[in-house]
């Protein structure tokens, strides 16, 4: 499967602006997991903001 850069970085909520990854969406994920992180689209955009991306807040942003 091809990777459409230019649409996911049109969804792409991530503010850390000297990203690399933006719009390479495995590779994100990737990146934030081997950290015990989530990426920012698994966030609401006030907390993504945050830079908090644990998995703990995750949880607490869905109970």
């Amino acid at each position: 499967m091809e990777c459409n850069v230019k649409d996911n970085k049109a969804r792409c909520n991530c503010t850390y602006e000297p990203c690399g990854r933006k719009g390479i969406c495995c590779e994100c994920i990737q990146y934030h997991w081997r950290s015990g992180e989530l990426p920012a689209c698994f966030f609401p955009d006030d907390v993504e903001k945050t830079f908090d991306r644990s998995i703990k807040r995750f949880i607490a942003c869905y109970k």
